[in-house]
């Protein structure tokens, strides 16, 4: 991979520090992809360049950190920011209105599910703290929650094939498909749960409606 080859060097030669900002420029949305960013710190511990636990708090550190900034500027500065010539390269009218869809469709559970979408993840957490109607701690608990799972896969899936890299590319590639397909099955579920709940309501109203007054 091209973001592979480029990042080895930078993060062989300057180790955790490399990592923890090529994470921060991933939360704000540049188009970095994380889980190559991750899976190569754990290639350079394995090949004894850093410690592959310590590279793993330095990522979890760097997801959250990066995200937590942009869920913040959302609910700091909100549509100021939108304004801004720089951010509205990441957060393109598209995005940011796909982001609020979701977000209302899904409500929180949107925030879990953008850690495994790049595209969106930026959008939907500047979108959550500028809602104002999602609490840090709730943003931290679900995003926290969504980094334990893709954080360690990819910083050991590094580690442990540092020394067979066809094979760690292989297992990449699976994992991204087994992730996307996951998630769709997880939005079908959602969407199918959110049309039945809303067209009880609906059902409701109208018995409502059709009862005769007293």
């Amino acid at each position: 991979m091209e973001v592979f080859e480029f990042l080895m060097p930078i993060f062989s030669q300057y180790g955790y520090f490399a990592v923890f900002v090529m994470l921060l420029v991933c939360g704000f949305g540049v188009p970095v992809p994380e889980d190559v960013t991750l899976v190569t710190g754990g290639v350079i511990a394995g090949m004894g360049h850093a410690d592959v636990h310590t590279m793993f708090a330095v990522g979890m550190a760097g997801v959250m950190i990066g995200d937590g900034l942009m869920f913040t500027l959302g609910r700091l500065y909100g549509p100021r920011i939108i304004q801004l010539p720089g951010f509205r390269r990441v957060l393109t009218p598209e995005r940011f209105e796909k982001a609020q869809g979701a977000f209302q469709k899904y409500g929180k559970w949107v925030m879990f599910v953008a850690r495994f979408l790049p595209g969106l993840r930026t959008p939907v957490f500047f979108t959550a703290g500028m809602s104002h109607r999602v609490s840090f701690a709730t943003w931290f608990f679900m995003d926290g929650f969504a980094a334990l799972i893709s954080v360690p896969i990819w910083v050991y899936l590094g580690y442990f094939g540092a020394q067979n890299r066809d094979w760690m590319f292989g297992v990449l590639r699976q994992f991204q498909h087994a992730i996307l397909g996951l998630l769709l099955m997880a939005a079908i579920v959602i969407g199918w749960r959110w049309w039945r709940r809303h067209q009880q309501l609906k059902q409701a109203a109208r018995s409502g409606q059709d009862t005769p007054p007293v």
